[in-house]
């Protein structure tokens, strides 16, 4: 059994589709709440690694949290994104998933999606 920790916000509509998507396919994943219980650290360095040519992409850009910062995301160094991303979970750009303890994989796309979990 492939592990997936599913970081979502309850609100989010595209968590939703992520989580509806996993379940058609039969996937097992444990849920978190993103706000309440934002990523483990070492989740967060994986996700700046994987993202690192595109640190933005780690973020939520589209909502209120992210606009009343007014930030340039290259601007910061990695400890400084982490301790941000760390202060608010609506900050973190979501579903927020973490694969088999070692891949994140961020939003959701269908396409990606099958990529990672249906031939990975």
């Amino acid at each position: 059994m492939k592990k997936i920790i599913f970081y979502s916000y309850l609100k989010c509509s595209t968590c939703r589709k992520a989580a509806k998507w996993l379940e058609s396919k039969d996937f097992e994943f444990q849920l978190t709440d993103i706000v309440k219980e934002p990523p483990l650290v070492n989740y967060l360095n994986l996700a700046y690694e994987q993202y690192s040519d595109d640190k933005k992409r780690i973020f939520n850009t589209r909502g209120k949290a992210f606009k009343t910062l007014n930030l340039d995301i290259n601007c910061l160094s990695r400890e400084e994104i982490i301790q941000l991303l760390l202060s608010d979970g609506k900050l973190i750009k979501r579903p927020f998933l973490i694969y088999e303890g070692k891949k994140v994989i961020l939003g959701f796309n269908e396409i990606e999606y099958a990529k990672q979990f249906i031939k990975g």
